[in-house]
C-alpha cells in the first residue's frame, strides 16, 4: 500500500492522527490475518509553504522540512504507529519525476508554457474518473484566475519554474520544483511497481490531488493502484479541522494532555470514512471508557485462568467488513459488562476469559492494556493492609489506604481481593 504522507511544513495535528490510526489499523488487522504489508508513506518536503516557513523563520528549506519530519515521526513513535516499511522523500525522487515529465512531454501529454510545463488533462480519458465530479463545473470554477496560455483551465502543473535566487532544482526546462502530485506517482509506481494493492489517505486529496496522480499515470499507460482508500475528516466544534481556521490541536499537545491509549481509542471509534467529531469531550470520554476497561481486567486478574478466547473472533470479523470498528468495539464492550456481571456472580473463570479476550482485542488494534509495574513497598503496604484487615484493625487499614492515595495509587476492595490502579 501507498499512503501519502505529511507536507513537513508545521507540527501535526489531529487530522494528521486520523491518517495514521487508520492506516496502522488496516496493515495490523492484515498482518493478523496472515498478509504480508508493504507499506510506502512518502515525506513532501519541497513545497511552498516550507519555503514560505524558511522565509520568516530564517532556517533553510531543508531545515525545516527535517525538523518538522523528526516531528512527525516523533507524535506517530509516541501513538504506537508501526513504522512506514519506506518512507521516500520528495527531494530523493527528483531525477524520476523529471524523467516522468520528459516522456509525457514527448508523448504530447504535457507542454511547456511561460511559468512551467503542465498536463493536458484532454488528453486524460475520463477526467475527472476518480472524484466523479461533473467536468463543466469543475471549468467554469477553474476559469476565474486561469493562465491564458494553458491549454485548459483544468491543466495542472508538473514542473514550476522559479527564480535562480529561490529554493530549487536544474531541469531540462529550467530552475524549479516538482509539482506536488507528480511525487507520489514517481515514487509509488518506482516503489511498488505497476498494479499495486492499494493507495490511501485523507478524503480531502481525493481531488485534485489523488485525480491528478492517476492522469499522471494513465497518459504514462501505467496501470496505477488496484484500489482506493479515503479516511473521513476530522472536525472539531462541527467544522473541519484546519490550521486556516485555528481549529486545530497539535497531536503532541493531545498526547501529552491524554496519553496515546485514550487517542486511539477515541481516532477508532467511528467507521473510517465517517467524519469524526474530536476535541476535549470527546478524549475525557475515551479516557473514562479505558478506565472502565482497565478497572475490569484488573479486577478479573485474580481469577483462575481462562479457556481459549473466541471473542476476538467476532471482534477481528467485524473489521474483516470493511473495518467496521463501532461494531467491533461494540463486541468489546459488550465483553467488558458480562464479565463485570460474572465477577459479581462469582463466575471467576469466565470473567477471566472474557478479561483475556478485552486484552487481545484492545491488543488487536494496537492499543494494548494498561501493565501497572508495582513496586516492592506498595506491594509490602497493600499486604500489610490485608492483614490489618484480617485482624480487625481497620484504623490501620484505612491508613494504608489513605498513604497509597498520597503516593498517586487507587485501592478498591473487591470479592476476589484488593485492585489497585492509578488514582
Amino acid at each position: 500500500m501507498y499512503v501519502c504522507g505529511p507536507t513537513v511544513d508545521n507540527s501535526p495535528h489531529l487530522g494528521h492522527g486520523r491518517l495514521a490510526i487508520v492506516f496502522d489499523l488496516l496493515r495490523r488487522h492484515l498482518e493478523r490475518r496472515g498478509v504480508e504489508v508493504v507499506m510506502v508513506q512518502n515525506i513532501t518536503d519541497v513545497d511552498d509553504k516550507i519555503i514560505d516557513r524558511a522565509r520568516r523563520s530564517g532556517m533553510s528549506p531543508v531545515e525545516v522540512a527535517r525538523e518538522f519530519e523528526a516531528a512527525w515521526f516523533s507524535a506517530l513513535d509516541r501513538l504506537g504507529i508501526l513504522r512506514p516499511t519506506k518512507s521516500p522523500r520528495a527531494t530523493e525522487w527528483i531525477s524520476q519525476m523529471i524523467g516522468m515529465i520528459v516522456e509525457m512531454i514527448d508523448s504530447g501529454s504535457a507542454y511547456r508554457i511561460s511559468d512551467g510545463v503542465y498536463l493536458s488533462v484532454d488528453r486524460v480519458e475520463g477526467y475527472p474518473r476518480l472524484s466523479r465530479q461533473d467536468r463543466e463545473e469543475l471549468l467554469a470554477g477553474a476559469r476565474v484566475e486561469v493562465l491564458e496560455e494553458k491549454r485548459s483551465p483544468l491543466d495542472f502543473a508538473l514542473w514550476k519554474l522559479v527564480g535562480a535566487e529561490e529554493y530549487g532544482f536544474e531541469s531540462p526546462w529550467g530552475w524549479g520544483r516538482p509539482g506536488w502530485h507528480t511525487e507520489c506517482v514517481a515514487m509509488s509506481l518506482g516503489l511498488l511497481g505497476e498494479g499495486f494493492d492499494l493507495h490511501g489517505g485523507g478524503m480531502d486529496l481525493v481531488f485534485p490531488h489523488h485525480e491528478n496522480e492517476w492522469a499522471q499515470a494513465s497518459v504514462l499507460g501505467k496501470r496505477f493502484c488496484r484500489h482506493w482508500m479515503h479516511n473521513g475528516l476530522v472536525e472539531m466544534g462541527g467544522e473541519k479541522m484546519s490550521k486556516s481556521i485555528g481549529n486545530t490541536m497539535s497531536l503532541t499537545e493531545a498526547l501529552d494532555r491524554y496519553g496515546a491509549r485514550p487517542l486511539r481509542l477515541a481516532y477508532l471509534r467511528a467507521q473510517y470514512r465517517s467524519p469524526l467529531e474530536m476535541g476535549e469531550p470527546v478524549l475525557e470520554e475515551s479516557e473514562r471508557a479505558l478506565e472502565r476497561i482497565d478497572d475490569f481486567i484488573r479486577r478479573a486478574q485474580g481469577a483462575e485462568p481462562a479457556v481459549p478466547t473466541p471473542k476476538i473472533e467476532e471482534f477481528a470479523t467485524a473489521l474483516d467488513d470493511d473495518l467496521d470498528t463501532p461494531r467491533a468495539f461494540a463486541v468489546l464492550f459488550e465483553a467488558v459488562r458480562a464479565g463485570n456481571i460474572a465477577l459479581d456472580t462469582g463466575e471467576s473463570e469466565r470473567a477471566r476469559y472474557l478479561a483475556d479476550s478485552v486484552a487481545g482485542m484492545l491488543g488487536w488494534v494496537g492499543i494494548g492494556t494498561e501493565r501497572l509495574v508495582l513496586s516492592d513497598e506498595v506491594k509490602d503496604l497493600v499486604t500489610r493492609r490485608e492483614r490489618a484487615k484480617a485482624e480487625r484493625d481497620y484504623a490501620t487499614a484505612d491508613q494504608i489506604r489513605s498513604h497509597l492515595g498520597e503516593m498517586g495509587y487507587l485501592l478498591k476492595d473487591t470479592r476476589d481481593g484488593p485492585v489497585i490502579s492509578r488514582a
